[in-house]
């Protein structure tokens, strides 16, 4: 009755198995054998056993035999085993984290709240383009009027720039005073802010992923305005053309002119990024307008109140692109928000520094 090593051993006073015999899966001994001993050891090792003689009812050998046919069925399946000894525990390879998946579209809206719907994105990209489209307008006039370029920091009290510092910062805040209404009217039709992606920026998800929409941005920016500098050079000469280009002075200031940039930047990237790309593009796809018309569309828009840059409007479409296109992608918005915020932050610390 061995298996491998290892040998069953029959408790005193129970008859002896058949040769060969060891118990199958679930059997158990009739109800009127004698318990075993309570430290009995049923499976043992064949180098540990040692021989002993269990003492049975002197039997027939036919009434021996039938009774162990009764008493010790044959096994319907594979004998026990002992127990496998403990493996080491292998160590699992890293998995790859799963792939982001596209989100789903957005439902279509008919009927009676199509209208609805159209007039109120005409009314918020009105509210927010307006004031940016006219004061665009009005330094481009100013610049081929030879006025200086442009400067972004304003001077409200002359002479006092930690005064002109504190109230330009909070004077700017109204540049994103019609944020709050485009995500409170989204969130009427079930868009709420987390469904867009206006979340909490976290490293992975939005700040890596901003970083390298900002840095494509600067690449493709770069390249771009070498070339179209050198192509005007040659056609009308590099004096008239870089007159077609507005820039940007800031004069000398102090370093702590740097909050101003900063928050500058910041207030420009969650609204634009809020009004021009998420609100619009969601309008637009639930009004079933085509990804590429949305695309050029939110892009038109979004280079309208740069024009006071002259032809340098031309060098922010790359940024635009990528962050429009993150968006349709993703629908998360915190993303094109971070880029948006590093590509201006980085301008305005470096304007400070140099000036």
């Amino acid at each position: 009755m061995s298996v491998q090593g290892w040998v069953w051993r029959v408790p005193p006073g129970w008859p002896e198995p058949p040769p060969g015999w060891t118990p199958p899966p679930g059997w158990q001994a009739p109800a009127d054998w004698p318990s075993p001993p309570a430290d009995w050891v049923f499976w043992a090792r064949v180098d540990a056993q040692e021989p002993a003689v269990q003492a049975q009812e002197l039997q027939p050998p036919q009434q021996q035999a039938a009774s162990q046919t009764q008493q010790f069925p044959a096994p319907q399946q594979p004998p026990l085993q002992p127990p496998p000894p403990p493996q080491p525990p292998q160590q699992q390879p890293p998995q790859p984290p799963p792939r982001q998946r596209r989100p789903p579209p957005l439902a279509r809206i008919e009927g009676r709240s199509r209208r609805g719907i159209v007039l109120e994105t005409c009314f918020v990209q009105i509210a927010f383009l307006a004031p940016g489209v006219l004061s665009a307008v009005d330094l481009l006039a100013a610049h081929f009027g030879g006025a200086p370029g442009v400067n972004p920091f304003s001077s409200i009290i002359p002479g006092h720039p930690l005064a002109n510092v504190i109230f330009g910062m909070l004077t700017y805040l109204q540049v994103g005073a019609v944020v709050p209404l485009a995500l409170l009217l989204l969130s009427r039709t079930g868009q709420d802010p987390a469904s867009i992606g206006f979340t909490r920026p976290q490293f992975r998800r939005d700040v890596w992923p901003g970083i390298g929409l900002a840095a494509s941005g600067y690449a493709a920016s770069y390249v771009s305005g070498v070339v179209i500098v050198a192509v005007l050079a040659t056609a009308i000469g590099r004096k008239t053309a870089l007159r077609l280009f507005n820039q940007v002075t800031i004069g000398h200031v102090p370093a702590y002119y740097i909050l101003y940039g900063v928050t500058i930047a910041a207030v420009t990237a969650i609204t634009e990024e809020t009004l021009v790309n998420a609100y619009l593009l969601t309008r637009l796809e639930q009004l079933g307008w085509n990804p590429r018309w949305a695309l050029v569309f939110s892009l038109t828009l979004r280079t309208s109140y740069h024009v006071y840059y002259g032809l340098g409007f031309l060098f922010t479409i790359p940024l635009g692109y990528f962050n429009t296109r993150s968006f349709q992608k993703h629908r998360s918005v915190m993303r094109p928000i971070v880029a948006h915020f590093l590509y201006d932050a980085v301008l305005f610390t470096v304007s400070v520094l140099v000036s």
